[in-house]
């Protein structure tokens, strides 16, 4: 038997709260373009901008048709949802409402008219709707930071339509669908394998980070690269991009509490903490390595904390979200790196941040969870054993093999169908001009030169 649409009464507070997180999740992709446009050079920073922006479009549509349904529709053997089961949203919209009459008389309470919709948990499920539509977004919109001034903006439309579709919406089941609470049955990685992902260091980051692997390498390396230097052109962008990724993620994760509670207390404290620690890692991390810490270094660590307590946010006290916000910091610092050691050409370092981040996060539930958190759930440095910290390895080693291979099949057929790369005279001329007929910036009205410049890059990782 379905257990949704269950018909309820919503509660106003939590109603509220979930609105404002849906919000909030949303803005976190305006503030992905403007990080992501600011560390690209001039002449590629509009194409930058609309690839996170076209996720809003292409994503949107077809969620409300099947995505919502093949994530949180009654599960189908523990891969995805039924895909019919809410498609175009039937069931949940406007005149599904019905009407009952509720009385308490022990409690003084005269018979009133009251409205029941259907509901998940608390609030309405169009809310839920909603506030999980945005996680599909920012989670397409992540890859593009891989693939910056190359790839065709048609063959990444077609691509983010195919990888939402075959990607995302059955990892997002696996991970966010719980028993009783969004399907008859949820994914696996969240009920049989119990592993734990609060907000989605799996579904979305390692899942995206993987993913921006496989398509950096398929399309190949940007011309001239890594001999000429690939400077961000507007640091004052990527910080402001990032400020408002770190505002926008308290929906992201307090949020994902779903409902105003203590869990969402908890979990808007430990983000806090877990970011700061990072921006601080990767700061002492350039100044032992470089010499000075960067403005682009600090906006890097507070994004590599996010992502990394994003799984873990439920799990740890504050003295757990420093060891992973540091820890992220650190190691992230470190990764980006490797791509100059390795050749792959991951423009925008969305394998060192958000792959790494990703692992960083979901593997030290394993070590630094605590009963005390509201997961109720001890990791090895809290003598719960390795019990914990195999589930993780296991959930995140499952998302990173399907993402990887899924996304290779997809890539290639973009590729050998409408293609992917630009050509080489489109690329060297630059993005903007040869995909979109627009530039950035006026030079010529102002006097100035083109292609744009910085006095800041990361020490050895120019991008």
């Amino acid at each position: 038997m379905d257990l949704f649409p269950v018909l309820g009464v919503p509660d106003t507070g939590d109603t509220a709260w979930m609105l404002a997180s849906a919000a909030l999740v949303l803005l976190m992709t305006p503030g992905l373009a403007f990080f992501y446009g600011g560390m690209v050079r001039a002449r590629g920073v509009l194409n930058m901008i609309m690839m996170s922006v076209s996720a809003m479009g292409v994503v949107t549509v077809l969620w409300v048709l099947y995505g919502y349904s093949m994530a949180f529709g009654n599960d189908k053997m523990g891969f995805f949802g039924d895909p019919g089961q809410y498609f175009g949203l039937k069931g949940l919209i406007g005149g599904n409402a019905v009407a009952e009459v509720i009385a308490d008389p022990v409690a003084g309470i005269e018979a009133v008219e009251a409205v029941t919709i259907p509901l998940a948990g608390t609030i309405p499920q169009t809310v839920f709707v909603a506030f999980q539509l945005m996680f599909a977004i920012i989670t397409v919109a992540l890859i593009s930071g891989a693939v910056a001034d190359r790839l065709k903006f048609g063959g990444w439309l077609l691509f983010a339509g195919l990888w939402a579709t075959f990607v995302y919406f059955p990892v997002a089941h696996w991970v966010f669908a719980f028993d009783g609470v969004t399907a008859e049955t949820g994914g696996w990685i969240a009920n049989q394998l119990k592993a734990i992902d609060f907000a989605g260091g799996t579904a979305v980051h390692i899942n995206a980070g993987i993913a921006a692997l496989v398509l950096a390498l398929i399309l190949g390396k940007r011309l001239g690269w890594p001999g000429t230097p690939m400077r961000p052109h507007n640091l004052p962008f990527v910080m402001l991009g990032a400020g408002l990724l770190w505002f926008g993620w308290y929906g992201f994760n307090a949020g994902s509490a779903i409902g105003a509670g203590g869990i969402a207390g908890t979990t808007f404290v430990t983000t806090t903490v877990a970011t700061a620690a990072a921006m601080l890692g990767w700061l002492v991390t350039e100044r032992i390595r470089d010499g000075h810490g960067t403005s682009l270094g600090a906006a890097s660590g507070i994004v590599a904390g996010l992502v990394a307590i994003t799984p873990a946010c439920s799990s740890v006290n504050v003295v757990g979200a420093l060891a992973i916000g540091a820890t992220a910091g650190v190691l992230c610092a470190l990764a980006v790196g490797l791509k100059y050691r390795l050749g792959y050409d991951d423009s925008l370092d969305v394998v060192g941040v958000h792959l790494v981040g990703g692992l960083v996060g979901t593997l030290m539930v394993g070590l630094v969870a605590t009963e005390e958190a509201p997961a109720a759930v001890n990791g090895l440095f809290y003598g719960g054993g390795t019990d914990q910290l195999w589930r993780q390895a296991v959930g995140a080693g499952a998302v990173m093999a399907y993402s990887a291979v899924v996304t290779a099949i997809l890539a290639l057929l973009v590729k050998y169908t409408i293609g992917l790369r630009l050509d080489r005279e489109a690329e060297a001329a630059g993005i903007d001009e040869s995909e979109h007929a627009e530039t950035a910036y006026d030079f010529a009205a102002t006097g100035g030169g083109g292609g744009g410049s910085s006095v800041f890059s990361r020490q050895g990782a120019e991008v």
